[in-house]
């Protein structure tokens, strides 16, 4: 028996050995072989083993591949720390990797330490980090092609031409004339004023769709007509853009608009391929996908193949292989779900790991140190009133002239006055066919981060302007009445907890008629969602809350927003939008796996993490050593009304609850057993655990008269001990936020005994 436990050791430890020495005499046999072989010396230089191994060490952190991967961890840590600042600042996250793409450049980080600089972005490595950064913008052109939703291009087509193609042609105008006054001073040796001009207006007329789609889920504007069109207006001005920017780099390329002729007939031959042939190509394999849920691996090869030599033929062709991407992007089937699963597959790559690159690449060529004259600051202070007067105005004025109001006209011009990452693009091509100066690129650059962040304050001025802007809740919600209703708000992530809240306020409010209002709430992260899919996604997360409340007979109004900061959102609609309680789910708990968290029903391994609570202030420190998740943390903390939170355990109904009170101000928790008993019958069982129950003429006079109206349907327990089986017949649990800590610090059995636990602070 001994033996046999140690064979597996024994035999381990002497394969090992015997193989070793096998390997041991053959390196020794073949030192005899080196003989007169010409074998070079060692390319150690140090005369230690120390000095050698930092020789090696300093060699290896210069190798091209070191070099790029460090280029990368330092470019991706610096624009997701910008991007966040700037979505806490309610901007874009893409102004906020613009600018790491500036702060790295040596307009500040090479400014201020050149050594770190030189070492982390030598000259000679800008080539690698180029052509990586250029994969990046294929994929994520891409991407845009295939967000553009041409189904609602076509059946809004009239008004969108026309305010589009305003937006277009009245600011590529304006920079033509600007590139008439300002040619002589920053245009390049060599370069004609029609290539020179041609670029400046294409710079001019250019409107970043995928931001601008951002901003307007961002804002829940996808769903008002006003919407509808600014998307319809930028997916038509996108085309258009392209197109005109392909021509652009043809005439530029060849010199005249005469010898660019071949190169557009050429490009004009390609769309048309593109559309009768590989469109109605992909459309089959599409449909041979159809009702699968996936992609297989065989059909992506494809789809990158067609993306590949799509960019590989503009580029040959002499349009930008970006042309073809997008063109590959835009000519893929439109079944919404189709398109949302391929984004999904290349877009994390896409925008997280590859797109930072191009950012940087343009900061490391913006110097902005180059302006440091009073003269360049204004004729930068000119090109951006240019590029505002030109795009906003233009398409203010060409919405207005459509009959729109001023309101939604004005919020037109400001959302396609938006340029973001697409005017960084159009002004890289410029500065790599040698038609921007260094000078005027940094200009320009500047000028596509100002109009991109000037959005957001100007769509809040507009609307302060304009009679201040409604909440959506203030929108949906304009009845007299409200203010008599109970108002209960259902904030739900999943399908699945949204129908589960949905029961709970049902049980809350059954019989009240008239006199109650439950909103179901959804809010998304506007990162994971895509402008053409919205509508389906929302349909989607809703679908479980209409079904039940169908069943439930239960009048409901729905709430979706996308946004970029959730846990601000849902506090602010909380508090503004005049509701007298809010039910959420716990969300995944820091104790999954913990003691605690089995005696919850948890099973995933995160062990005590007690300590990662302590800093939590306010309100929120009743949950210090408790299974919460921080932003219900952050919620209890920043929330000015009662707020609910289930402990879900296959709830289905509040037929039978427990309330255990611990002292004197868990008293708030018999009006919810008053309003169960009232509107669903609930049986209430009340512990009174500290006895101050029968000490207290008040609690026992509420008790008295909760019994009056409805006998038999609430009993007062003073036992401190209860029985498991009476546990595991409650339905549910009702329990203060400060009792729940209590409960947590004496690691009670009722936390795994109690099928459901509803846990309501008191703000």
């Amino acid at each position: 028996m001994k033996l046999g436990k140690y064979r597996n050791i024994i035999f381990y430890v002497a394969t090992i050995i015997f193989f070793s020495c096998l390997m041991y005499w053959f390196f020794i046999e073949g030192k005899t072989l080196e003989i007169g072989e010409n074998i070079a010396p060692s390319k150690a230089t140090g005369s230690t083993m120390w000095e050698n191994f930092v020789d090696s060490f300093l060699t290896n952190l210069h190798h091209p591949l070191a070099l790029l991967l460090a280029q990368i961890v330092t470019i991706i840590m610096v624009a997701k720390l910008f991007g966040w600042i700037c979505v806490k600042l309610k901007q874009p996250s893409v102004i906020g990797e613009m600018i790491a793409g500036i702060v790295l450049g040596p307009s500040l980080f090479g400014l201020y330490f050149p050594e770190l600089s030189a070492f982390i972005f030598p000259k000679e490595s800008l080539g690698n980090l180029q052509f990586l950064s250029q994969i990046g913008l294929i994929l994520f052109m891409y991407i845009v092609g295939m967000e553009l939703d041409l189904s609602v291009l076509r059946k809004r087509a009239h008004d969108a031409v026309v305010i589009s193609h305003a937006s277009i042609i009245i600011p590529f105008a304006l920079g033509v004339g600007l590139s008439y006054f300002i040619y002589k001073e920053f245009a390049p040796d060599g370069i004609q004023f029609s290539s020179f001009a041609l670029f400046i207006a294409i710079a001019m007329s250019i409107t970043a769709f995928p931001v601008l789609a951002r901003i307007v889920q961002e804002r829940n504007l996808h769903k008002t007509k006003i919407g509808t069109v600014v998307i319809t207006c930028a997916a038509a001005d996108d085309i258009t853009a392209w197109c005109i920017l392909a021509a652009v780099i043809a005439i530029v390329k060849a010199g005249s608009f005469s010898g660019s002729v071949f190169v557009i007939l050429m490009a004009i031959l390609y769309v048309f391929i593109m559309i009768k042939a590989v469109r109605p190509f992909l459309i089959r394999i599409a449909e041979s996908q159809k009702g699968k849920g996936f992609i297989s691996k065989a059909l992506v090869a494809v789809f990158f193949l067609i993306l590949i030599i799509s960019s590989y033929a503009t580029e040959v062709i002499g349009i930008h292989a970006l042309f073809g991407a997008f063109m590959a992007g835009a000519i893929m089937p439109e079944n919404v779900k189709f398109r949302n699963l391929f984004i999904e597959k290349i877009e994390d790559v896409a925008l997280v790991l590859l797109l930072p690159l191009f950012f940087v690449f343009t900061g490391l060529r913006t110097q902005i140190g180059l302006l440091n004259d009073p003269h360049l600051w204004k004729i930068g202070g000119f090109i951006i009133l240019t590029a505002v007067t030109g795009k906003f105005v233009g398409s203010a004025l060409a919405a207005k002239f459509l009959k729109l109001s001023w309101k939604d006209s004005l919020t037109i011009g400001a959302l396609m006055n938006t340029r973001g990452l697409t005017e960084l693009i159009v002004l890289n091509i410029g500065y790599d066919l040698g038609v921007l100066g260094p000078e005027l690129f940094a200009m320009l650059v500047i000028m596509a981060l100002f109009t991109t962040f000037m959005t957001g304050p100007c769509l809040d001025l507009i609307n302060y302007l304009f009679k201040g802007k409604k909440s959506m809740v203030e929108d949906d919600e304009e009845d007299d009445d409200n203010h008599a209703k109970y108002r209960v708000l259902v904030s739900f992530e999943t399908a699945k907890s949204g129908s589960t809240l949905l029961k709970l306020a049902h049980n809350l409010t059954q019989k009240m008629n008239g006199n109650k209002s439950v909103t179901a709430m959804n809010i998304a992260p506007v990162d994971e969602l895509h402008a053409f899919d919205i509508d389906d996604f929302e349909k989607e997360q809703f679908k479980n809350v209409i079904d039940t409340s169908n069943e439930l007979n239960l009048e409901v109004t729905t709430l979706f927003k996308a946004s970029t900061d959730v846990e601000n959102d849902l506090a602010n609609i909380t508090n503004k939008g005049n509701y007298d309680l809010l039910l959420i789910m716990l969300g995944k708990s820091m104790y999954e796996g913990s003691l605690l968290g089995r005696l919850l029903g948890f099973t995933t391994k995160i062990i005590n993490p007690e300590k990662l609570l302590n800093t939590v202030k306010g309100k929120g420190n009743i949950f210090n050593n408790s299974p919460f998740d921080d932003v219900t943390l952050q919620l209890l903390d920043k929330a000015t009304i009662p707020v609910g939170v289930l402990v879900e355990k296959e709830f289905t109904s509040a037929d039978k609850v427990f309330v255990p009170i611990f002292n004197l101000s868990d008293f708030y928790l018999l009006e919810y057993a008053k309003r169960l008993i009232n509107n669903n019958n609930s049986q209430i069982i009340i512990l009174d655990v500290a006895g101050q129950i029968r000490n207290n003429i008040e609690v026992k006079e509420l008790i008295r008269s909760i019994e009056q109206v409805a006998p038999n349907h609430i009993t007062l327990y003073n036992e401190k001990k209860i029985e498991k089986e009476f546990l595991n017949s409650q339905d549910l649990m009702l329990v203060s936020s400060k009792s729940w800590k209590n409960l947590i610090d004496t690691k009670s059995l009722w936390l795994s005994d109690i099928p459901s636990t509803l846990i309501i602070s008191n703000p």
